[in-house]
């Protein structure tokens, strides 16, 4: 799944904060703190982030039949 542009509840554009919020984590960072720091308040907006699997490398290696 790529990462939505708006989240699906309040329609806040959060999809600009992606990179943010996978730096932090890459350096071991809490769950909550990369939350914080990418500037996601909102419980449904956090939602999306924690929910999110980014499996677009593994599809990738993948050709069309």
């Amino acid at each position: 799944m790529i990462i939505p542009i708006r989240c699906f509840a309040c329609g806040k554009p959060i999809a600009q904060e992606w990179p943010a919020f996978k730096e932090a984590m890459k350096k071991g960072g809490d769950l909550k703190k990369a939350l914080d720091k990418a500037g996601l308040k909102r419980q449904c907006c956090r939602a999306v982030f924690m929910g999110h699997i980014d499996a677009i490398d593994v599809i990738s290696k993948y050709k069309r039949g």
